[in-house]
């Protein structure tokens, strides 16, 4: 089909046509020909039948003077398969929006949620009148305007650019830790003081998302990204204008808050515009931006912060160039991937251009009130993380691995200082055994991968998890050589295997996470994400607070192998979703729509 061409499902939703035409439409789409209840909108000059190529077609074709990039089909009520809605909302008649609501501002639907508007179903009672059945706008099939069926070359290109977001965001969270010595003599704070911006980095991570995630709802991904883009830049600046360190906590919980999208809004960019099949490769290079970024900014942070002429605050600068580059390539390689809210665009440009008020995308029905759109963007996480199995059980194995992580920024310093006498260049040279585990962890997933396409038909989204099982085991045999290695008469090399086994298993887990997640929740993966998110990164914020007094009083060979017995304790998780994530699934509304509509 050509660019400009609206492919129509329903012949009865089309203008006056031949009978001929109809009847071809019906006889070629029985799926449409059921969809006879609507009442047809009245002929529009603007639009005129016709078909692609010029010949008579049984897909009816609708053409604008203006012309309408996106192709689409429209469907009634009975023929739409799409599970975005969640199943706690029940959407009635009543309760759609009519046609002012449905055009209506972000500023309008603000002030409706503070002075309540008279309810529209009122007058339409008082007038008599009945609200008139929806025609809903849906991608045709295998459109390359629809983001899962993008050129495969701007399908990378977006992945790139976005796993580019993680890469600032994790290097930017650990390279912080590296400046704490000069940061603590210019600000005169403690180190404790100094930990906290460690700690509310991640907190910022956890909580924002869930009040942002209604915000690319309502204005689609690509605009959040540039937003908190240059939200996060500026906190750069912030912090290495900071005089005092209140001031530098205050931008740290910011700047988190920001450089959250490049890791809740990343796996949902690419689960938008890639199926579950070709997800391996993408998912993989975002976790290695995610793990791996982790410990390359403290490898070049080091280095900085040990040149007197330097010091914490050229840490904060050069990040800050770094991003700025980002800010400028993003506006041309990132396109919009969420599907639904390139369908409101259709369908609001349907209703300016027809007059009919009738086209809508499904997802505006949850759109009804923004104060059900802000409560499902807010309750979602947290119902699926405390009433999924499947998500609380990951939240809980994933947050307490992320903890001992950021334990670990905030320790090695002190371990290969203390017992190897390490300067804070070399120190920052050791964070790059994480990188090196990232690396492996990127290997190794090619073979899950393989096993996944082998296995996938027999065992479903469950194939997903051959590696984290080894992954379980692998955890706290990392901690527990790392915690037996803590001797000045044991080559440092010890330790640095111990923490490379560790961030591989924590690698493992977590591309395990995100994959098993977006397979079993499809359009509720952003959701199920950032549960597991707020976990993990609750934990993030929490560890690090008590990781100088848990050293100082256990040492770091008890504390570590009381970390190493948690991490075994946790194994079962992955077995048991293993072997019974089915029946665990089948037993979830979310995740029970979403294997209905793969069936």
């Amino acid at each position: 089909m050509s660019n400009g061409a609206l492919a129509v499902g329903p012949a009865d939703v089309l203008p006056a046509q031949t009978n001929h035409t109809r009847s071809s439409t019906a006889a070629s789409s029985p799926q449409i020909a059921q969809s006879r209840s609507l009442t047809p909108p009245p002929p529009v000059p603007a639009f005129m039948l016709s078909t692609t190529d010029g010949e008579k077609s049984s897909t009816p074709t609708l053409f604008s003077q203006e012309v309408i990039e996106e192709c689409v089909v429209v469907k009634s009520l009975e023929d739409v398969r799409e599970p975005s809605l969640d199943p706690r909302v029940h959407i009635s008649d009543a309760d759609r929006p009519d046609e002012v609501e449905l055009d209506e501002s972000l500023r309008q639907r603000f002030s409706h949620v503070v002075f309540k508007r008279q309810s529209d179903s009122d007058s339409y009672s008082e007038k008599g009148k009945k609200r008139e059945e929806p025609i809903y706008v849906e991608f045709a099939p295998g459109n390359s305007h629809n983001p899962i069926h993008f050129p495969r070359p701007k399908k990378w290109a977006i992945t790139a650019i976005a796993c580019f977001a993680t890469l600032l965001a994790s290097t930017t969270a650990s390279a912080y830790n590296m400046g704490f010595s000069t940061m603590t003599r210019d600000l005169n704070a403690t180190n404790f003081q100094a930990s906290v911006g460690l700690s509310v980095y991640a907190l910022g991570f956890g909580v924002v998302p869930l009040v942002t995630a209604s915000f690319s709802e309502e204005f689609g991904r690509l605009p959040l990204y540039i937003g908190s883009g240059v939200g996060f830049l500026l906190m750069y600046m912030m912090v290495a204008l900071s005089k005092n360190i209140q001031t530098v906590i205050l931008a740290r919980f910011i700047q988190g808050a920001c450089g959250s999208t490049g890791a809740t809004m990343v796996g949902g960019t690419i689960a938008d515009i890639w199926l579950p099949k070709e997800r391996g490769l993408p998912m993989s290079f975002f976790a290695v931006t995610a793990v791996g970024g982790t410990g390359l900014g403290p490898a070049f942070a080091g280095w900085i912060e040990m040149n007197p002429r330097l010091g914490w605050r050229w840490i904060q600068w050069i990040q800050m160039i770094i991003c700025a580059a980002f800010l400028v390539l993003l506006p041309f390689v990132m396109k919009e991937t969420r599907a639904s809210v390139l369908l409101t665009r259709i369908a609001r440009k349907l209703r300016r251009e027809t007059g009919d008020h009738r086209y809508r995308a499904r997802v505006e029905d949850e759109r009804a009130k923004l104060s059900t759109l802000i409560w499902i963007s807010c309750t979602r996480p947290i119902h699926l993380m405390f009433t999924e199995m499947v998500v609380f059980s990951f939240s809980i194995w994933i947050g307490f691995a992320w903890g001992v992580l950021f334990c670990l920024i905030e320790s090695i310093a002190g371990v290969f200082r203390d017992l190897h006498h390490f300067s804070i260049g070399f120190i920052g040279l050791t964070f790059l055994t994480m990188v090196i585990a990232s690396i492996l962890g990127f290997c190794t997933n090619m073979i899950q991968e393989r096993l996944y396409q082998k296995n996938f038909p027999a065992r479903g989204p469950e194939a997903r998890l051959y590696f984290a099982c080894f992954a379980a085991v692998l955890l706290p045999v990392g901690m527990f050589i790392y915690a037996w290695s803590s001797f000045d008469r044991i080559p440092w090399i010890a330790l640095c295997i111990g923490i490379t086994l560790f961030i591989w298993a924590v690698f493992i887990i977590y591309l395990a996470v995100f994959t098993y997640l977006a397979d079993c929740y499809g359009p509720f993966a952003s959701s199920a994400l950032a549960g597991q998110s707020l976990a993990r990164n609750i934990s993030a914020m929490a560890f690090p607070l008590f990781t100088t007094q848990m050293y100082q009083n256990l040492d770091y060979k008890w504390a570590n192998t009381l970390f190493g017995c948690l991490s075994a304790l946790m194994i079962p998780i992955p077995f048991v979703l293993f072997f019974y994530g089915p029946t665990i699934r089948s037993k979830s509304k979310f995740s029970r729509a979403v294997m209905e509509l793969q069936q």
